[in-house]
């Protein structure tokens, strides 16, 4: 019985071992003033934000990708510093196409694409993604493809998205089936903002925050941007999170803390 109890234990040690998460470097975004964000300039020194891409790779029977995230615009990929407007810029040293061709990876060979929403700096790329199935909160389709989409939305960005499969979600989602990766509902920066979990055998369990937080005061002063769609949501996903992460024992990445992803390892070194 021991033996047998052993047995399992260190195939499913195995498996999950044969997860990985990748990170890229999908840009950076600078701002003279970060008040929209819901802090003041005197809260924090920090003026950069990273803009991340995700790869998570399930290395079963066969070899399934997720994609979450893509990052800046790909046409701001090489040319340097581009204004966005009077005192904020964005830069975008090597595309998404080209760190994943490092990996001997092309588009289509992402089997599901994910954003934690669909403003301009998680989407950029997205277009090549057409071929790969959509995971999508309903509330964040509807707002994006149906209708007039929110101003906050660069719509010419994901609209190459708009015949590709989909799958329209209300709720949590379990990409793979074996709760290794879990798509978090977190509505209130967008109306169908999601956060991503991922549990990692060596690493621990990782928690992909999105927009929940943009600075690490923004989290500890539960502090809301001034353009996020709804408040009081915000405030309710935040709990929820934090509830998820004391549940869980993970490890909260804020995406774009610019002085947590100096620390990480990039693609094609990856977390497992």
């Amino acid at each position: 019985m021991h033996s047998a109890i052993l047995i399992s234990a260190l195939l499913a040690a195995s498996a999950a071992a044969d997860l990985r998460l990748y990170v890229f470097d999908c840009g950076s975004l600078s701002f003279d003033d970060v008040s929209a964000f819901g802090i003041t300039n005197d809260e924090t020194p920090v003026r950069e934000l990273f803009v991340p891409c995700y790869l998570i790779e399930h290395r079963g029977e066969t070899v399934r990708r997720l994609l979450f995230d893509a990052g800046l615009p790909q046409n701001v990929a090489g040319r340097g510093d581009v204004e966005m407007e009077p005192g904020a810029r964005m830069r975008y040293d090597r595309s998404l196409a080209d760190q994943l061709a490092d990996l001997g990876l092309a588009p289509d060979d992402i089997d599901y694409v994910a954003f934690s929403h669909l403003h301009f700096d998680h989407v950029g790329s997205s277009a090549l993604f057409a071929g790969s199935t959509l995971l999508i909160q309903d509330a964040e389709y509807q707002a994006g493809f149906v209708g007039t989409p929110l101003e906050v939305y660069v719509p010419e960005l994901y609209l190459g998205l708009a015949d590709a499969p989909r799958q329209l979600l209300e709720g949590d989602h379990d990409v793979f089936g074996d709760g290794r990766v879990r798509l978090i509902r977190t509505p209130g920066h967008t109306p169908g903002h999601q956060a991503l979990l991922v549990r990692l055998a060596e690493t621990g369990p990782v928690l992909l925050s999105g927009d929940m937080y943009h600075f690490r005061e923004s989290r500890r002063l539960r502090r809301v941007p001034t353009f996020n769609t709804d408040r009081d949501q915000t405030l309710e996903s935040m709990d929820r999170i934090e509830a998820l992460i004391d549940k869980e024992g993970a490890t909260l990445w804020i995406e774009h803390d610019k002085a947590l992803a100096d620390t990480l390892r990039k693609a094609p070194e990856f977390y497992d």
